[in-house]
């Protein structure tokens, strides 16, 4: 299968600057000191917000009290909000892809059918207790483009970045940076999911036992003895960001795959059922990473985003999610990441360059 060419163009410096100063970065745990011990223990799931979602008919989305945080706390929920600061000094290295106006884009996109041989596209995973939604995000999209563009179904783990990127990402389940995160696959990459599980066999490793939240230990040696660490690490080839366009976005997706994007989440976002979400109530909580998968209308004339959670198919809408699209809702096209898969230790007969020019 050959890789869909993708012929992008970095902005000017300045543009880069003013698009990154517009763009909202939070500061995890900052909400933290602004919100009462009282506030941080009680839970997260409220019958109220649920109430005033519902009656309200201009909301455009339902609520309701999902499963998956029936006993979560306030406190609780923000750790799993694991999205961190980059450096000002570091943005300014980061190439900024845009793509040609004149591409022709469906109304309607979803991956899991564009490229349905592509079996990594349609999962929902559970990040668990730990913070980790930054390296879900980023190995997720990664997983899903080895399928589309070399042919190959393969599922990579998201707890060799976890436990193994150390500061270079952050701090891994206290929360880690997006672009860090695509450097690290870049420069080490990631074993597979069958090397290095998230989760054992009965669901309840590191970040699924409360109440500790402790990052793994970097191992470096694959659970089935039959496989080599350094022999299992599938990379990246270059990483960037998308420009804030919506255009420019949809024609990532449309061209290269899936997308991780980083949003601002609300008090309400935890109650989201069905439907495109707008903020409409609750406390602003901490930055959370996702993958972003298709876009489209809604039957009441509302564009959105479609995205893929990890947060277990008993939250939202089978585990998904849409969002508003094209107001930048909760700066969710502001923060678009992603990365290309590399052929190194891959075998593989015939590739094509992808025709990207990248510089910082």
């Amino acid at each position: 299968m050959l890789y869909t060419k993708m012929t992008p163009t970095i902005q000017p410096l300045a543009t880069l600057l003013l698009a990154l100063s517009a763009s909202f970065i939070w500061i995890v745990d900052a909400e933290t000191d602004q919100l009462t011990e009282l506030k941080l223990n009680s839970h997260i799931l409220q019958e109220s917000i649920a109430k005033q979602i519902n009656q309200n008919s201009g909301a455009g989305w339902k609520a309701a009290i999902n499963p998956r945080f029936s006993n979560f706390t306030v406190g609780q929920f923000m750790r799993l909000l694991g999205v961190k600061q980059t450096p000002g000094n570091e943005l300014i290295s980061i190439p900024v892809v845009t793509h040609s106006k004149s591409l022709k884009l469906p109304k309607n996109f979803d991956a899991r059918t564009a490229w349905s041989q592509c079996s990594t596209i349609g999962r929902i995973l559970d990040q668990g207790h730990c913070g980790s939604c930054w390296a879900f995000g980023a190995v997720e999209s990664l997983s899903d483009r080895f399928c589309i563009h070399l042919d190959v179904n393969v599922s990579l783990s998201v707890n060799d970045m976890v436990a193994c990127c150390g500061l270079l990402c952050g701090a891994g389940c206290g929360g880690g940076e997006l672009f860090a995160a695509w450097l690290y696959l870049t420069h080490h990459g990631v074993v597979t999911e069958e090397c290095d599980p998230y989760f054992d066999e009965i669901g309840c490793s590191h970040p699924g036992c409360e109440p500790t939240y402790r990052t793994p230990k970097c191992v470096k040696k694959c659970v089935n003895e039959n496989l080599l660490w350094e022999e299992s690490k599938h990379f990246s080839v270059k990483a960037y960001t998308l420009n804030s366009d919506p255009q420019d976005i949809m024609a990532e997706v449309y061209k290269n795959g899936p997308v991780e994007v980083s949003f601002t989440v609300y008090e309400d976002f935890a109650h989201y059922k069905s439907g495109v979400y707008k903020h409409i109530t609750g406390y602003e909580l901490g930055g959370h990473a996702v993958k972003l998968i298709g876009w489209g209308t809604s039957d009441d004339g509302e564009d959105y985003w479609l995205l893929a959670n990890q947060w277990n198919r008993n939250w939202g809408d089978d585990g998904y999610f849409k969002i508003k699209r094209g107001t930048n809702e909760c700066g969710i096209e502001g923060h678009v990441t992603a990365g290309l898969p590399s052929t190194k230790n891959l075998v593989i007969e015939e590739v094509t360059d992808m025709g990207a020019d990248f510089s910082s």
